[in-house]
């Protein structure tokens, strides 16, 4: 079966849930994935500060729009396995910059090592990602 051109290329734009927590893509590679989220206050918790939740789907959007990338030409997704999120510094204002770097592209599974930073370039979060690689239904 083959993918039709405008599901491969919905794979290649954030998903309504990205959209939705307003990830803006700067960058796409199979290598190297950029984005950013502007700070609005339905992303924070109660203290102010964004939710760790919000950087862990930072991560995973990043490395699924990489994943995707590279596999969609040849009919198959990329689809978030594993999500492993350190959180270093609270940002409560300002943007959130995504910088996700592929570690590993096996056949299956890739691995990818996403960094979050504040408008400082201060780290903030790191996140290694794994997306597995299926054939698209």
């Amino acid at each position: 079966m083959t993918m039709a051109d405008d599901q491969r290329a919905r794979l290649l734009e954030p998903s309504p849930f990205d959209r939705h927590y307003g990830l803006e893509l700067n960058e796409l590679g199979d290598e190297l994935v950029r984005g950013r989220v502007p700070v609005q206050e339905h992303l924070t918790q109660p203290l102010g500060i964004v939710h760790g939740g919000v950087h862990a789907a930072i991560a995973e959007g990043l490395a699924s729009l990489g994943t995707n990338y590279g596999v969609a030409a040849t009919g198959e997704i990329g689809l978030g396995m594993s999500n492993q999120c350190s959180f270093l510094r609270p940002i409560g204002s300002g943007t959130i910059h995504g910088t996700a770097r592929r570690r590993h592209r096996g056949k299956t599974t890739w691995v990818w090592d996403v960094e979050l930073a504040d408008d400082e370039g201060r780290l903030c979060a790191v996140s290694r990602v794994t997306v597995a690689v299926r054939p698209a239904p």
